[in-house]
């Protein structure tokens, strides 16, 4: 379950994030609290997780996840650019996160 409340913070956390780009700086009402709402109930969640899961492990896989789906969302949704540095860096955050789970931390 610890595993599930990880992977729905996540979610939560692209959610939120999407809707603070769409905010347009906090001056649209609707996405800054939609924004709000994802953030708070993402970091509720993230807790729970915790519960069970090492900080580093779940942090690593939170932000690592999060930084990679969030790039492509940039890209497909928000008309970002993509270019050889962001995919080494992306490529580099996901043999990190490989690295902190091979290290031999149980699950």
């Amino acid at each position: 379950m610890h595993w599930f409340f990880l992977f729905l913070a996540i979610t939560l956390e692209l959610i939120g994030t999407s809707l603070m780009k769409i905010s347009n700086g906090l001056t649209r009402l609707f996405p800054s609290i939609g924004m709000f709402v994802a953030y708070f109930l993402c970091y509720s969640v993230f807790s729970l997780a915790l519960k069970k899961i090492d900080v580093s492990i779940a942090y690593a896989i939170w932000s690592g996840v999060g930084i990679t789906v969030i790039s492509v969302i940039g890209i497909m949704f928000f008309k970002e650019e993509i270019n050889m540095g962001k995919v080494i860096s992306i490529i580099l955050i996901i043999t990190g996160i490989v690295g902190l789970n091979l290290s031999g931390v149980n699950h």
